[in-house]
């Protein structure tokens, strides 16, 4: 990393390294309070996050801040170990034991592994993808690796778009349409872009992580290892919900208009929810500051700017919680949205 390249502002960054290196210690030291150590932490930054004016508001971007994609990189293998180490006490532990380590640690790889997974995806590095690819498979989900980029990106806050969240519409509601029209659009896009390059499936790397992420998991049953396989799928369905909660939050209610020739208008800075929360965007790659990852994907997360577009009433720490209550999210998120904006 060209330390020459960093400022002080982008330590903040180091916490995507601290938080999963404590979580190691986690669920190697008091497995049996891991879970709960996972779901005070998020509880502790929704709060700081609601209750400090100070941490609303990020540092400045970094105009020359691609060292800093070292971070996402070096994030891959301690997330090797935190799974390592999550199974080791999974498989010692007791079965609620197994379930706080599996929460725990997909708070992990949900929070920080997926957006790191995100970024990578985005890098015109074909190592970073793969990166990327690995992440994804590790939490059972690839499928996102063709669907964000060559669906979500194109569609997003249009009705076609299953990871749009429209006006009205629960988390709950939001979650089986997401998770089914996410893996259905996915699959129809590799198929297109296969035939379009005249290759076959063997040539897919969807269909090889899917394989292997299922694999893996017909082997534990196979084996009869049965609490690491409960653990397995308690880190990748939590990880995929924060996921999907997030795709949630990040769009909800707002859709793009519809021009004459029957296209979407293009992406603005009004068709995304941002928040400069500096505890989130510390651990989430700047994640929050979403519209201008929108408007300009191809910029590393360092160097994103918040843009003035529509809103949230805290971080995403904040959110999440939120965004599980419905009526408390109705109540503060529809009058937030400005009626050319909302989507039915």
């Amino acid at each position: 990393m060209n330390a020459t390249r960093l400022r002080a502002g982008d330590l903040r960054f180091l916490l995507g390294l601290l938080l999963p290196a404590l979580t190691v210690h986690s669920v190697t030291a008091l497995p049996h309070a891991a879970g709960f150590i996972a779901i005070g932490v998020l509880v502790l930054i929704a709060g700081l996050e609601a209750g400090i004016p100070a941490l609303a508001r990020s540092p400045a971007p970094n105009a020359d801040g691609g060292a800093l994609r070292w971070l996402l990189r070096l994030y891959v293998p301690l997330e090797l170990l935190l799974l390592w180490a999550g199974a080791a006490a999974a498989v010692q532990g007791s079965w609620p034991t197994v379930v706080g380590v599996g929460i725990a640690v997909g708070f992990m790889t949900g929070s920080q592994g997926i957006t790191y997974a995100h970024e990578l995806g985005h890098s015109r590095h074909h190592a970073d993808r793969v990166l990327g690819w690995v992440l994804m498979t590790l939490v059972g989900y690839p499928q996102f690796m063709v669907e964000h980029y060559r669906g979500h990106h194109v569609r997003a806050a249009t009705r076609d778009d299953p990871a749009s969240a429209r006006h009205g519409e629960s988390l709950w509601a939001f979650l089986p349409r997401t998770l089914a029209g996410s893996l259905r659009s996915a699959w129809e896009l590799e198929a297109r872009q296969l035939r379009w390059r005249h290759r076959g499936w063997l040539a897919s790397p969807l269909f090889w992580t899917t394989l292997a992420a299922a694999a893996w998991l017909v082997a534990l049953a196979a084996l009869g290892a049965w609490k690491l396989l409960a653990f397995w799928l308690v880190q990748s369905a939590f990880a995929v919900w924060l996921l999907e909660t997030v795709n949630y939050i990040e769009h909800y209610g707002l859709q793009r208009r519809t021009q004459a020739d029957g296209r979407p208008e293009p992406f603005g800075v009004a068709h995304a929810w941002n928040a400069d929360h500096a505890v989130s965007n510390s651990l989430l790659a700047n994640l929050q500051r979403h519209s201008d990852h929108h408007v300009h994907a191809w910029k590393t997360f360092a160097e994103l700017e918040p843009l003035p577009g529509p809103q949230l009433p805290t971080g995403y720490a904040g959110c999440i919680l939120l965004a599980a209550v419905p009526p408390l999210w109705f109540a503060l998120m529809d009058a937030r949205l400005t009626p050319s904006a909302a989507c039915g």
